[in-house]
């Protein structure tokens, strides 16, 4: 259980800021950081236990059915990934503090923060893939809010998309290679993934499923040529880039890579994939870094071919090589992250990112100058610093691969080559920020060391960065053994993390590095020349005319499909499912099965041509609004009346019921709308409609008739009469699967009905439309909307029909009946109140706000099902029992009647708050009637109606 109050316990600093916000920045920021504060402490708590090479476990079933399971698990690779998330999550809540313009919400940065914080932690803890993937898609959607924070800006908003475009993509191909995934090993547990190697690389589909994988991993870690989206996600605050863009979001496809190594490295196809990927991210990251006058994008170029340096690393299909690679994780991490809050600070003191403009900062900021040249340093490679140390191990590394034979040379050469430009990108970033001559033009001037909290948060990631470059076995090797162990399966193959292991090639390699990075920089304007003038390209110009391309291809689509015509889109609709059905059909050898067909009887072939006649009477005058009504009342009547004659009374009364409150919504939208609409279908029209509608029906009509006289499979129908007593507490089947064994589905469609209700709401309040004097004929209507007679029967009908709801609702887990059937014969009851005394009479007497009695209805349905988890069951389950009273005597008392009073309550709630709407407009027309007959003469009285 720990495990899960680690990953949930930002959402504690997600919900606080808001609302400490108020009380100063200094209180906002405490907050958000109380909950990281906590995970970090109980995280802590369990290295030495980690460090001995154990692991912990924590497994709670939620949908077992698909294999997706709360399963999470803590070893050393997970302990230090979320050693990183909340580490250096808690510095950038302290630099954001100061970071934050006051226009800006602090609150809502750390929320978003903390929201992706929590969804890492999930990554990393996660022991089932299916839900790990859960969070790695909130990693795509809380970082998407991130990039996007300054929403007024363009560049930020587009950023944010390229983000989420690439991500998401990769993340949909990562779903589809689990899935593959845990098909072929027959589990979805990274623990039992892992240990199933052989049988996965054996697999005819591990090719398919490694691929998809490494999308999924490439485009989160942008490698190339997914790597576009990084240096665009910099419209973000420097904040989200520290964390995001250094030390969590990015390494999230290298923390993939690792988890999997032991189940998909080895073959030649992972060495190939990965290590070529890897190398191209790598050296053309570099490349591009060195050309980038913005300091950020210097820095955003400098991680993806970093990520690069790591991808490399893990295709190697070499032991050491994946140490390697876990190492430079963490000391990427670390440097990267205190060069962006470097990035952030010059940015925040000056007013500007450009490098041409912010030379001599040493001169203003020393302190920050002096921070940041040792980060910098350890980003090149400089020996007595923590990138020295992981440089030489990948170095070393590329001299061990000899899968390309005689060509082998080239992954040694250009590691050199990319540690040459990591080296002029360095130099650049410390000579052209911070000598270089004086500032030019700055925004703000003259910049000035920020507050001392503020380079804290640097500061302690640069003395991290030279604890482990000089004293790496006393501080970083338990963190890369332990998790060294959990990637490999066994302990770290002997190798010494020293800063001198004597004179020898890699050595070399490195110093050839540092010296031809500063020769290359002394070159650099020729190089910048040749750059602007040959490659300079904007990546969002063409993602941006990429999307537009989609956009206009799926409008030219759009616009051929759709036109405006209802009947167009019904004639679509139907006809692909004819087609559909007669793809399936059209292999059946006979249409007739082996079932005889029930004989036809006088009673029941008069209720079929009564309702083939209520059909086609109803398109045949379809003209005449009312009229058409009418007859499709008709068939309503007769489908009633077939239920009871096929032994359904549940549904005959659902239907009738329905039906009552159908009829009466459309008599009052018909009212405002034309009596008689003209012919607006021309003869081609109603031709392919006839086609389309008299296709469908026969395709319907032969669907029925091979199906009814097939034997069907009544497994399902003999479990639920088996067990609906004894289940479910009551003899009506059809009640016991609506509110116990399909409660569910149930609570879906209550939950959809009250959204609905509430739309149409919306849509009808205040609204205004067209009243009509007169009715069809011309004829006024009459001054006195609502007539004696109906007002006094009205009335005296209500109180029966209320009993009659009330019996209905009771009866209806042993008898026909139910609390939908209720609700709808109270809403029936009301509205007819409505109707005979108007919408003022009902409010002075029923006081019920329908929009809170709709949601209320579904929160009450809800509390049952949340009841059963409270006892340990699933969600919904119902109970029951037999009461004895000592005049009523013995009667069963069911949980699932709690839930069929929220079904009975919503149905009321939302079918009045519907048609109530409309007797509002009714009612405003009678009253803008009356008024104007008031000053009008009065019509003749066989004309009034």
């Amino acid at each position: 259980m720990t495990l899960l109050f680690i990953i949930l316990l930002p959402l504690l600093g997600a919900l606080l800021p808001p609302l400490t916000e108020r009380f100063g920045r200094s209180v906002c920021a405490w907050s958000a950081a109380l909950g990281p504060l906590i995970a970090l402490g109980l995280l802590l708590g369990y290295l030495p236990y980690l460090f001995a090479g154990n692991t912990y476990f924590f497994s709670h079933d939620w949908l077992p059915q698909i294999g997706l399971n709360l399963n999470l698990h803590l070893d050393g690779l997970g302990a230090m990934f979320a050693l990183l998330i909340l580490g250096i999550g808690l510095l950038v809540i302290l630099y954001a503090r100061y970071y934050l313009a006051k226009k800006d919400s602090l609150g809502r940065l750390y929320s978003l923060l903390q929201l992706f914080m929590m969804a890492m932690l999930g990554i990393v803890l996660s022991d089932n893939i299916l839900l790990m993937i859960v969070f790695w898609e909130l990693t795509s959607l809380s970082s998407f809010l991130l990039i996007g924070y300054w929403s007024y800006r363009t560049d930020a908003r587009k950023g944010a998309r390229m983000a989420l475009t690439i991500t998401g993509a990769g993340g949909l191909a990562l779903l589809a290679g689990a899935l593959i995934l845990g098909d072929i090993a027959g589990s979805y547990n990274l623990s039992v993934i892992i240990n199933s190697a052989a049988l996965i690389q054996s697999h005819s589909l591990y090719p398919l499923a490694l691929i998809l994988i490494l999308l999924g991993a490439f485009t989160k870690s942008a490698q190339f040529p997914f790597h576009f989206w990084l240096p665009h996600a910099m419209a973000a605050p420097t904040p989200v880039s520290a964390y995001l863009h250094s030390a969590t979001m990015v390494k999230a496809g290298g923390f993939l890579l690792a988890r999997l190594y032991p189940a998909l490295s080895g073959t030649d196809l992972w060495f190939y994939l990965v290590t070529f990927t890897g190398m191209t991210t790598l050296v053309f990251g570099a490349y591009t870094a060195l050309f980038k006058h913005d300091l950020k994008g210097l820095l955003a170029y400098s991680t993806i071919s970093h990520l690069g340096l790591i991808t490399m690393l893990f295709g190697f299909n070499s032991e050491l090589a994946a140490v390697a690679a876990i190492f430079h994780i963490i000391n990427h991490a670390t440097f990267k992250a205190s060069l962006f809050m470097a990035a952030g600070i010059i940015d925040h003191e000056t007013g500007t990112r450009d490098m041409r403009k912010i030379n001599g900062m040493w001169k203003y900021m020393p302190v920050t100058a002096s921070v940041a040249m040792v980060a910098a340093s350890s980003m090149a490679g400089v020996p007595l610093l923590n990138g020295f140390l992981s440089k030489e191990m990948f170095f070393t590394e590329t001299l061990h691969i000899e899968l390309l034979g005689g060509f082998s040379w080239i992954i040694p050469a250009m590691a050199t080559l990319a540690g040459i430009f990591a080296v002029a990108y360095s130099y650049r970033f410390i000579h052209d920020v911070f000598f270089n001559g004086e500032p030019i033009d700055l925004p703000k001037f003259p910049p000035h060391e920020p507050p001392r909290y503020m380079i804290f948060p640097m500061a302690v990631l640069v003395v991290l960065c030279l604890l482990v470059g000089i004293l790496p076995n006393l501080t970083v090797a338990p963190f890369l053994e332990a998790a060294s162990y959990a990637v490999l399966g066994h302990e770290m193959p002997e190798y010494h993390i020293a800063l001198w292991h004597g004179l020898n090639l890699p050595l070399i390699m490195s110093f050839t590095a540092l010296l031809g990075g500063l020769l290359l920089y002394s070159q650099r304007k020729g190089l910048f020349a040749f750059y602007e003038r040959k490659y300079r390209r904007d990546e969002k110009v063409v993602f941006e005319s990429r999307v537009q391309s989609s956009v206009r291809f799926a409008q030219a689509v759009t616009d051929r499909l759709e036109n405006g015509s209802l009947q167009r889109y019904m004639a679509l609709f139907i006809g692909a499912a004819v087609i559909a059905g007669a793809v399936e059909l059209w292999p059946l050898t006979s249409l007739m099965g082996s079932v005889a067909m029930t004989p036809v009887d006088g009673i029941s072939l008069l209720a079929a041509a009564i309702l083939i006649i209520g059909a086609f009477g109803t398109v045949l005058i379809h003209h005449n609004r009312f009229a058409a009504l009418l007859m499709m009342s008709v068939v309503g009547l007769v489908v009633s009346l077939i239920f009871i004659r096929f032994s359904a009374p549940d549904l005959a009364l659902t239907q009738i019921s329905v039906e009552v409150v159908t009829i009466v919504l459309m008599m009052l939208a018909l009212y405002f709308l034309p009596q008689i609409t003209p012919n607006e279908s021309g003869r081609r029209r109603v031709s392919r409609d006839v086609l389309v509608a008299g296709t469908a029906g026969i395709g319907v009509g032969l669907l029925c008739l091979a199906i009814l006289t097939r034997p069907y499979d009544t497994s399902l129908m003999d479990y639920y009469l088996a067990n609906s007593v004894s289940g479910g507490g009551g003899a009506n089947v059809v009640n016991v699967i609506l509110v116990d064994f399909r409660g569910f589905d149930t609570m879906g469609e209550i939950t959809v009905l009250a959204i609905a209700a509430i739309g149409i709401y919306i849509m009808l309040n205040n609204l205004r439309l067209p009243l009509p004097g007169t009715d069809g004929e011309g004829r006024v209507w009459s001054k006195d909307p609502y007539p004696p007679i109906l007002t006094v029967l009205s009335r005296i009908l209500l109180p029966l029909a209320l009993m009659v709801s009330v019996y209905i609702f009771l009866r209806g887990h042993n008898q026909p009946g139910g609390g939908f059937i209720a609700g709808l014969i109270t809403s029936v009851a009301l509205i007819l109140q409505y109707v005979s005394s108007g919408t003022d009479w009902i409010r002075q007497r029923l006081s019920l706000e329908y929009r809170r009695l709709s949601v209320t209805g579904v929160l009450v349905a809800a509390t049952t099902g949340v009841a059963s988890w409270i006892y340990g069951y699933p969600f919904l389950t119902s109970t029951f029992t037999h009461v004895h009273w000592p005049i009523v005597g013995e009667f069963e008392l069911a949980s699932a009647m709690a839930f069929d009073t929220g079904v009975y309550i919503t149905v009321v709630g939302a079918t009045l708050l519907i048609l109530a709407q409309l007797g509002n407009l009714a009612q405003t027309t009678y009253a803008h009637i009356k008024t104007q007959g008031d000053e009008s003469p009065t019509p003749d009285t066989e004309e009034a109606h």
